[in-house]
């Protein structure tokens, strides 16, 4: 067995268990990180260059960020303001659905269901109504958006990374229409798919009181994180770290300021511990990983092989990667799937002498609204189905997916029609 098949059998192995034993992902990828590097897949003179410190830094520093921002209350007090000017159930279901897919743009999936659901909650508990399908419908939608902004969700930031992508280039990409606007449009689709789907909930709504904010610091850190990262788009030869740097700082400022107003470093560790230090100990194995089977030649062979399925047709390798993404991703982990397909992307594209631009966006529309069809595609819909099982509800897999299938498809089909008719004509 030479090294390349080695390399193949072991990362096979490793997506497997990954699959297999979620609860130990990170320690499975490390494990066989230091594998590929003791073997010398990977020469661990390459070890250090392979780790994507900024994907790592952004990732942390905006969870820590978005934890200040739940703290403070401002995303239920926004709630409330929607909630305000719904007649009704139907309108207030598709109204917290679009709202949790705007907050996802900006923040973590899982973390805008935990901030939106409860309100759902709320409003099924004081009109006596079952919140399972509304409170699905607020983790889809959430997981739409999240492909929406470069700080969106992880799939996101990777690909922002790897195609060296800066913030505006999700709005606006090439002198084409960019990844934002085609969401916004399979949102607009969807959010009509869920207008008919709760046609019949048409109990009024009353609201007797906001929720109160005392502390709008968290709010300005995140705007200003946001504005930050659009600046740093401007600056040409940057530091590759610039935007994590960008995100970490912040957050220091944040926790500087938690612990001079509590005067107790408690306060602080627990905004730290909000961080998902597992899934960044996850990604910076997996990029080691990746690195490991691009070095031994096993990337290109992949990239040569849908060639040679496709006979080097653009419409036909972009069907593919959409739509195998899609079902993929409804049983799988996009972290890791989108982390191992963006090098495949890159030689495909070079090979066939192309613009990447329209299989990267194919891949990222496909990979995170794939984790829709199903209850485990995706944290956020976990996350949604526990705080359920929490309050006493079972959720069926028919429940889910008869609106997940549904709004996928919806939200799919029109990005896959979109980015195609933008990146072809």
């Amino acid at each position: 067995m030479d090294m390349k098949q080695l390399a193949l059998l072991l990362f096979g192995l490793t997506y497997v268990a990954l699959m297999s034993l979620p609860k130990h992902r990170s320690k499975i990828a490390l494990g066989m990180a230091i594998v590929f590097i003791a073997l010398g897949i990977l020469p661990y003179t390459m070890v250090f260059g392979a780790i994507d410190f900024n994907v790592l830094l952004m990732i942390g520093g905006t969870m820590g960020i978005v934890s200040l921002f739940i703290e403070s209350k401002m995303p239920s007090l926004m709630a409330d303001y929607i909630l305000d000017k719904t007649p009704n159930v139907k309108w207030a279901i598709v109204a917290l659905a679009l709202f949790a897919g705007l907050i996802s743009a900006f923040v973590d999936n899982v973390a805008t269901v935990l901030m939106v659901a409860p309100v759902a909650l709320n409003i099924a508990k004081k009109l006596k109504i079952n919140p399972v399908l509304s409170i699905i419908a607020i983790a889809v939608s959430s997981n739409l958006q999240g492909a929406a902004t470069l700080v969106g969700d992880t799939t996101a930031i990777l690909l922002g990374s790897y195609a060296k992508m800066n913030f505006l280039d999700f709005f606006f990409f090439d002198g084409k229409i960019g990844m934002f606007w085609v969401v916004q449009a399979g949102a607009l689709i969807s959010g009509l798919v869920l207008v008919y789907l709760f046609r019949h909930q048409n109990q009024a709504i009353h609201l007797t009181e906001k929720e109160t904010v005392e502390d709008y610091f968290p709010s300005y850190l995140l705007g200003t994180m946001i504005i930050l990262l659009i600046m740093a788009s401007f600056i040409p030869n940057k530091w590759q770290i610039s935007n994590g740097l960008i995100c970490v700082s912040l957050l220091a400022i944040g926790l500087i300021r938690v612990f001079l107003k509590h005067k107790h470093l408690s306060k602080v560790s627990t905004h730290l511990l909000e961080i998902d230090f597992q899934t960044l100990l996850l990604l910076a194995s997996l990029f080691v990983l990746i690195a490991g089977i691009t070095h031994v030649g096993v990337v290109e062979d992949i990239g040569q092989l849908f060639l040679k399925i496709s006979g080097d047709n653009l419409f036909i390798i972009y069907t593919l990667l959409v739509w195998v993404s899609v079902f993929l991703s409804a049983f799988i982990d996009n972290i890791p799937y989108i982390a191992t397909m963006l090098p495949i992307v890159a030689v495909i594209s070079a090979n066939m002498g192309i613009n990447p631009a329209i299989l990267y966006l194919g891949l990222l529309s496909g990979a995170t609204l794939g984790g829709n069809l199903t209850p485990i595609g995706a944290s956020a819909n976990i996350a949604a189905i526990g705080i359920l099982r929490k309050e006493g509800y079972t959720v069926t897999t028919k429940d889910f997916m008869s609106i997940g299938v549904p709004f996928t498809m919806a939200a799919v089909i029109t990005g896959y029609v979109l980015i195609w008719l933008i990146y072809t004509l």
